[in-house]
């Protein structure tokens, strides 16, 4: 038996908030707003390295119906939680927000230190993108929570593609600094700046972005999104090991960013890697560890590019062989998979995926396949066959579809 994950309508969304805000706060909200979880087509761990990935924006949305007031409170609800959260937006600083909370006092935070004028609100939020599955529920709120305050405060940032990168980076502000996830920018750039039918090619050196058209009905297949349910975290120690890693691997080969090394050079700057080791006891990570996550970052951008060049000339059905090498890649040298992900790519392989691969930072969290369209349901219950074989927790689905950003 497979479980479905269906994205809400936007009309059934925004009621469901705007409910929940009447009945908890005893008020009506002065509008609700939303934006979009989603998945990585390919380039993972790329984005915090100067490089490329290609997300797109999920139909699965976080509503947030806001109301301001004239003070610094900010009293929060959640659809998923009892009772009402309150903090002090005057006294936010980096470790004094906990939990969900964080993302949304963050943004708020993160507007202020921008000189933006931004006061207290009153919230709920509701949504329907699985938590913890790697899809970015976090941006999503985040991204909810940015564009409702712009509308609200008349900052003026959400009606132009450069203000919407300024959002990003309010987002990923609080997010590392507030909620404490050391995560790059791909989430929130492509909840606030992706585009329905189309997948984003984001530069993370200059947060330029290529709307790179993704027409998967046209060609009679569909991107199936397993959700493994494997606990998964961002604020976890080792998505920021892997970040320092690469931060160290960049520092001892006197580049700015891995972005800087080519294919061309790959060999010579692995090479260069592998003589070089810390001094003991201090902490570095051991050469072959850097040796393996340049390998990979290197070459993930490389197949990022492989593959738009793949849909700008409409051969979609190609891209699979990009897929599997990014996670072989993930596995292997990146060391972010885990037992329940690699089921589920070998499953969908093996059941004719023509493609498959981890998306999102790992360490749980989902798969994705790119399968026939009428493979979908076959697919799925093959992954779910072999999760109940192995005695893991069934996983849940969905199709995944470009949609367009937070607004």
């Amino acid at each position: 038996m497979t479980t479905w994950i269906d994205a809400w309508q936007p009309a059934d969304g925004a009621d469901r908030a705007r409910a929940l805000f009447t009945e908890r706060f005893d008020a009506e909200p002065n509008g609700v707003w939303s934006a979009p979880g989603r998945v990585n087509l390919i380039g993972e761990h790329t984005d915090y390295n100067g490089g490329l990935c290609l997300p797109f924006a999920l139909p699965h949305r976080t509503y947030v119906a806001v109301r301001p007031v004239d003070s610094d409170r900010i009293r929060l609800i959640s659809a998923q939680e009892e009772g009402i959260r309150e903090v002090d937006l005057s006294t936010v600083a980096p470790g004094t927000v906990q939990g969900w909370p964080s993302y949304v006092a963050g943004v708020a935070w993160a507007l202020r230190q921008a000189g933006h004028a931004v006061r207290g609100f009153d919230i709920a939020v509701d949504s329907c993108v699985p938590y913890g599955s790697g899809l970015s529920s976090s941006a999503a709120l985040e991204c909810a929570v940015a564009v409702a305050l712009d509308e609200l405060f008349d900052l003026g940032l959400a009606a132009t593609d450069q203000g919407r990168t300024t959002l990003t980076a309010v987002c990923v502000r609080a997010e590392n600094e507030i909620a404490g996830a050391n995560t790059g920018g791909m989430d929130q750039a492509v909840s606030l700046r992706g585009r329905a039918g189309h997948a984003l090619e984001l530069d993370c050196l200059d947060d330029s972005v290529r709307h790179v058209p993704f027409d998967l009905t046209g060609h009679d297949l569909a991107l199936l999104v397993i959700d493994t349910r494997a606990e998964h975290s961002h604020a976890g120690g080792e998505y920021a090991a892997r970040r320092a890693e690469c931060e160290q691997a960049a520092t001892l080969l006197q580049v700015r960013t891995l972005r800087e090394i080519t294919p061309d050079g790959l060999g010579d700057a692995l090479a260069g890697l592998a003589r070089l080791t810390g001094p003991e006891g201090d902490g570095s990570a051991a050469a072959e560890v850097l040796v393996r996550r340049v390998r990979h970052v290197v070459t993930e951008i490389a197949r990022v590019q492989e593959f738009v060049e793949l849909l700008a000339a409409d051969r979609v059905d190609e891209v699979g062989p990009a897929m599997d090498a990014s996670h072989a890649s993930l596995r292997d040298d990146y060391q972010v998979s885990c037992r329940e992900l690699d089921l589920a790519v070998d499953t969908a392989r093996d059941a004719g995926a023509l493609g498959a691969r981890m998306t999102g930072g790992g360490f749980g969290g989902s798969a994705i396949a790119l399968v026939r369209t009428g493979d979908v349901e076959s697919v799925a219950e093959a992954v779910a066959a072999a999760f109940a074989g192995a005695e893991l927790r069934a996983p849940t689905f969905l199709v995944a579809t470009p949609e367009g950003p937070a607004a």
